[in-house]
């Protein structure tokens, strides 16, 4: 009952009494038109206004800007059209009054051909940043971020709802792309590969329960999902392209907020008017403390998590040397989930120290980057970028004694550092309207320093598993070129090259796609893509005691995972904002460690969904594994106040370790089905001018199902560590995975009211997770003392109100 008390007292604190105006605020829709390649603005662009009575537009000045003042706050959307480039139409774009909607629209040179063609000259929202993808990539925008029910402003979150990808728990953000492990990931923001970028992530995971991205400071930004272009390297399963917008080179504007994710204060403005210069800063702060008092929990046991964030961006578009542009992400996280403080009238869920165990964790994470981009022609540009980052991962776990849980011994520890130094050049050239070129350069320097130590029973003691202090360098280079046989057929092809100077492994990869539009409403795709990546860095080097006492380091060699990728697609636009899409792919891994010592099951395939993992002291790279899978896309573009989107995936997942079986993998649930609907709805509008409202009320409702987690089999049996006074699990590797989970399910509901002032915009939304408190399972634990068995469910009902308020 409290947490609704809170709740109500929350609303009746931020909604205000008055709700109707006597007049209808408005905003300003201001930017610039570029082309989308060479990056040159384009002077003279047709910019129009739709849906609006007169008919309202505008033309670029000589720098390619454009500004449309006294227009009605609300969804707006625009065309823009310029001689010899396809025309481009963004839909539903959102406008407050307490911001100024600045917008970068890139457009597309024609092919001229002899023969006129049709040309379905639109771009919707999930058309990808990068024109040199082929197949399985999708663009997004901070307003799906924001808009679909269950994604807390996380893009990890908000890219489950999409074809192909699966969430590896409710507790964590990690994604399963198409039976991948969540290791298979790359993050790239402002065009640089980054550390994990979540509070509690570890180097060796790629997710973690919250993430430090603020959604919003993102530009419209891409999510690839198989065979991508040659630029990127270092990744077997999928690529987040995340772009940081500009501020607001005119006014200042501040942006308050309070949810899930924090407190959280922005601003943005310009530095210096004249060279339309820039700041974007966002600082968050944990409020899961107030959420807990709500009566959410978190699976974190006694603990409660605190973590803080910030972003940075400072662009200057104008110097006599081109522009320049600086970036930043911090973060620092802490929680102690500490079972010897567990109140026993209390049941709070635990997914991380587990029982008997006191658990600290923390981790720190900063990247930072200066980017130029100095134009050489009119059709060409190079990109250069110099960038640092550090990240660091702490655990200690305590074993508690059962009989007086303050006499405890520490079993494990670990303290991760690991610092990179990049730079990396970018040159791109147009030879013509048909024909592109892409080409790139990147060092990275890599300082690690690693120590860990693990409790042995023969020791009677911990052991230092790792101890390393040292560097290396990671080489990637690439070229790619894109050739238009017409506006309907579009050819990308290319090549990335990735050495690690470590162990002097490297991998040449090829890449390969097609787009040919066989009608103005239907396109066929075909993508193959060869990709290789790092195993996770701790794995290097995890050393091993010898029978002389002497320790070595048995995984220092270990070679690249590999991949290769087949992917056809089919895309279908059945209405004006309604496509069908269809996706089938076939991947073959290999190089994958496995077991060194035994013939096992054990393979890397298979971890990376947690802080961290358990892995043999010596592995070899002979591991194999196939993903093979069916997407189904249907989806309404926002139109008219009304989406949806829903999508069905069948993959299967199989994998073999060191001793030659085919199994399922651990993330071969089989199937993912979701179905997203959301409906706007505007209040008080004004019968005798459409152009009059703007007060908005919107309801995201979604439903996911999947298949089950899988595990391994197991039985209880007397632990004779312990003389048979307790007792443990003992588990049948030989049947590793074979097991399922009943299928996970849940529904979301969000609730959003959007308010338009004369200058102030506000927005309070209501989050409800897991609307009936399905109980979806999360693992099994043992009550060591009793030797009783025990389901841990992962989230149950959680609701989350969220305000903000821009001005």
């Amino acid at each position: 009952m409290r947490k609704y008390i809170f709740i109500l007292a929350f609303l009746a604190f931020t909604i205000p009494t008055r709700v109707a105006y006597g007049q209808s605020p408005k905003g300003t829709i201001r930017g610039t038109v570029i082309d989308k390649v060479t990056q040159v603005t384009l002077p003279g662009a047709n910019v129009l206004l739709l849906n609006v009575n007169p008919i309202v537009g505008t033309t670029t000045n000589e720098e390619g800007d454009f500004r449309l003042d006294g227009v009605i706050a609300g969804r707006v959307s625009l065309k823009i059209s310029f001689l010899g480039y396809k025309e481009v139409v963004l839909n539903n774009l959102i406008l407050n009054s307490g911001k100024e909607l600045v917008i970068s629209a890139e457009m597309e040179e024609k092919v001229m051909t002899a023969k006129e063609v049709e040309i379905v000259a639109s771009m919707s929202k999930q058309t990808p940043i990068n024109s040199m993808t082929s197949v399985s990539a999708r663009g997004f925008t901070i307003d799906e971020t924001q808009r679909y029910a269950g994604s807390r402003n996380d893009v990890a979150r908000m890219a489950t709802n999409f074809a192909g990808v699966t969430g590896a728990s409710d507790a964590r953000n990690d994604i399963v792309i198409r039976g991948n492990s969540p290791l298979g990931l790359l993050w790239r923001l402002e065009g640089v590969d980054i550390p994990n970028p979540n509070h509690y992530g570890s180097s060796t995971a790629t997710g973690g329960p919250v993430c430090m991205l603020n959604n919003n400071l993102l530009a419209h930004s891409d999510f690839l999902t198989g065979a991508f272009p040659a630029e990127y390297g270092n990744a077997v399963s999928g690529v987040f392209d995340l772009r940081m917008r500009n501020g607001n080179n005119e006014k200042h504007e501040f942006l308050g907020q309070v949810g899930f994710n924090g407190f959280e204060l922005g601003a943005e403005g310009p530095l210096n008017h004249e060279n339309g210069s820039s700041y974007l800063v966002n600082a968050r702060y944990s409020t899961l403390e107030v959420m807990e008092k709500m009566g959410a929990d978190f699976g974190t046991g006694t603990g409660i998590p605190q973590y803080k964030d910030a972003s940075l961006k400072i662009n200057f578009p104008k110097t006599a040397v081109g522009s320049f542009s600086f970036f930043a992400l911090g973060g620092i996280s802490d929680i102690r989930i500490w079972d010897s403080k567990k109140d026993t009238t209390s049941e709070k869920v635990d997914f991380y120290a587990g029982e008997g165990f006191d658990l600290t964790n923390g981790s720190r994470m900063v990247t930072a980057g200066l980017v130029h981009v100095v134009p050489l022609s009119r059709s060409s540009y190079l990109k250069s970028i110099v960038s640092g980052a550090f990240h660091q991962f702490i655990t200690t776990v305590d074993s508690l004694n059962p009989s007086d849980v303050r006499d405890k011994y520490q079993i494990y520890n670990n303290d991760l550092q690991q610092k990179y130094f990049t730079f990396q050049t970018q040159f791109n050239h147009r030879f013509s309207s048909r024909s592109n070129l892409k080409a790139g350069a990147i060092t990275r320097l890599i300082w690690n320093d690693l120590t860990e130590n693990v409790w042995f029973n023969e020791d009677d003691g911990l052991r230092m598993t790792s101890d390393y202090t040292g560097h290396s360098t990671l080489l990637q280079s690439f070229v790619q070129w894109q050739y238009k046989f017409s506006d309907n057929l579009t050819a990308n092809t290319g090549v990335h090259f990735l050495y690690y100077a470590l162990n002097s492994t490297w991998s040449a990869e090829p890449r390969l796609g097609f787009r040919w539009s066989i009608s103005p409403n239907k396109t066929i795709s075909l993508g193959y893509g060869f990709h290789s990546q790092l195993n996770p860095i701790n794995v290097y080097f995890r050393q091993s005691r010898m029978a002389d006492g002497s320790f070595v380091r048995l995984n220092e060699s270990l070679g690249l995972l590999r991949s290769h990728h087949l992917v056809a697609g089919y895309d279908w636009s059945v209405a004006e904002n309604t496509r069908v899409k269809l996706e089938a792919y076939a991947q073959f891994l290999d190089k994958a460690g496995v077991n060194g010592n035994k013939p096992s099951y054990f393979s890397l395939l298979n971890e990376g969904a947690n802080f961290g993992f358990w892995y043999p002291d010596t592995l070899k790279a002979q591991g194999t594994g196939r993903n093979l899978g069916l997407e189904l896309t249907l989806e309404r573009f926002l139109s008219k106040g009304l989406y949806y989107l829903a999508t069905v995936s069948l993959y299967d997942s199989k994998y073999k370790g060191s001793d030659g079986k085919l199994r399922s993998s651990a993330f071969d649930g089989g199937y993912v089905v979701n179905a997203l609907v959301g409906k706007e709805f505007e209040l008080w509008k004004s019968r005798a001018d459409l152009r009059k409202s703007k007060n908005t009320l919107g309801f995201d409702i979604k439903y996911t199902r999947s298949g089950g987690q899988r595990y391994t089999p197991g039985i209880v049996v007397p632990d004779p560590a312990t003389d048979g006074q307790t007792y443990k699990l003992e588990y049948d590797f030989d049947k590793a995975y074979t097991l399922q989970y009943k299928d996970y399910q849940r529904f979301d509901l969000k609730i959003t009211w959007r308010r338009n002032g004369k200058r102030i915009t506000q927005e309070w939304a209501i989050d409800i997770q897991n609307l009936f408190d399905q109980k979806n399972i999360y693992s099994e634990k043992l009550n060591k003392k009793t030797g009783e068995r025990s389901f841990t469910y992962q989230m149950g009902l959680l609701v989350i109100p969220q305000y903000r308020i821009i001005f």
